[in-house]
């Protein structure tokens, strides 16, 4: 595991208790889980105040939690997650705890609720505390764009006229698990042809046959952190209107690191970047938000988006900057790197070519 500053988290998580006014905060989802323990299994819950810090786990984990979680009581249960968790609220004489109110299912806040009567339940939101990676961080989401670069140059060798998306998709995540990722940050991608018209158009068994474009949206995972990247190709010789739309993207997506910097607002960083694609023919085809966050969730906050609530890039935040054209019935083409904000404006982590390739 890398070097992770718990004390400094934990520190941000105590005065989130303090800023909400509850006495404790349970933490359920299992990134939130690891941000602030360590320990990445599931089936877990962390109860903490400023006077205790317990993990609650089963069987199964109780070793490991021990092993990742040093800041961390361990207690094991065995009649079940919030049973037990119900003991120890009663046994802690807290009053109002916070909860992760956008990930509790409906059923599950339904069993907190009647198993901690005695209690307030107050809905608090954790997430916005991993907005802003610390030095680790960012050297865990550079080591996973690195090792997509690295798959992705391999990969090159391997598309051709004749294979079908599945093999792509399939010798592209291996090679990322080759070259050390734990996974695939989401699943992989590939859309030629016409079905890259498709934003999402994820591996099929369609065959990629010559003059195709070839849409690949792939990342790497590094100690839970995850990367970005899309890299839109030819299989032979692009025509001219192929080249035509690839550089208006190209365009935009370079203009887009000119201008993501700290102290702009995601929405207007957006609003400029999809200007420019509207200029040159191609707005009505740009059907997405211009980026993302990204860090233990390949989709975090804050966004790049007309909807985005964010109003000041911070340094230290990640984003993506993706913009893309969807032309039904022709194909499409998307662009993008995963984006370091710094004191001097934005450093693209993901450093594949983008000049259109003709393989």
């Amino acid at each position: 595991m890398a070097d992770f500053n718990f004390s400094a988290r934990l520190e941000r998580l105590m005065k989130k208790i303090s800023d909400e006014q509850v006495d404790a905060i349970l933490i359920y989802k299992p990134e939130n889980v690891y941000y602030f323990s360590g320990f990445n299994g599931d089936s877990t819950i962390l109860f903490i105040s400023k006077n205790f810090r317990k993990l609650i786990t089963d069987g199964r984990y109780t070793e490991q939690a021990e092993s990742q979680a040093k800041n961390f009581e361990v207690i094991k249960q065995t009649e079940g997650l919030f049973s037990k968790l119900a003991d120890e609220v009663k046994n802690s004489a807290v009053k109002t705890i916070g909860f992760e109110g956008n990930f509790f299912t409906f059923d599950e806040h339904a069993n907190l609720k009647e198993k901690t009567s005695n209690v307030e339940l107050k809905s608090v939101e954790l997430n916005s505390l991993r907005q802003i990676k610390d030095a680790a961080e960012i050297s865990c989401i550079r080591q996973a764009c690195a090792i997509a670069d690295k798959a992705f140059a391999e990969l090159l060798k391997f598309i051709k006229a004749g294979v079908r998306e599945f093999e792509v998709a399939a010798k592209l995540e291996y090679l990322m698990r080759k070259f050390g990722s734990e996974r695939a940050a989401f699943d992989t991608i590939v859309a030629s042809g016409v079905r890259g018209s498709l934003p999402h158009g994820r591996a099929s068994d369609k065959v990629i046959e010559n003059g195709e474009l070839v849409t690949i949206d792939f990342g790497a995972v590094y100690n839970g952190y995850h990367s970005d990247i899309t890299r839109t190709i030819c299989v032979g010789k692009a025509s001219t209107r192929q080249r035509e739309i690839y550089n208006a993207v190209l365009s935009a997506q370079i203009y887009g690191l000119e201008i993501i910097k700290a102290g702009v607002g995601g929405k207007a960083i957006d609003e400029k970047v999809r200007e420019g694609l509207k200029n040159l023919g191609y707005g009505e085809y740009f059907v997405h938000g211009l980026g993302h966050s990204l860090g233990l969730e390949i989709h975090e906050e804050p966004r790049l988006s007309p909807r985005s609530k964010c109003e000041s890039l911070e340094v230290n935040m990640l984003v993506t900057d993706e913009p893309g054209v969807y032309i039904p019935n022709f194909g499409g083409v998307r662009i993008e790197d995963t984006v370091l904000v710094t004191v001097d404006g934005a450093e693209p982590l993901t450093k594949s070519p983008k000049n259109l390739l003709e393989i």
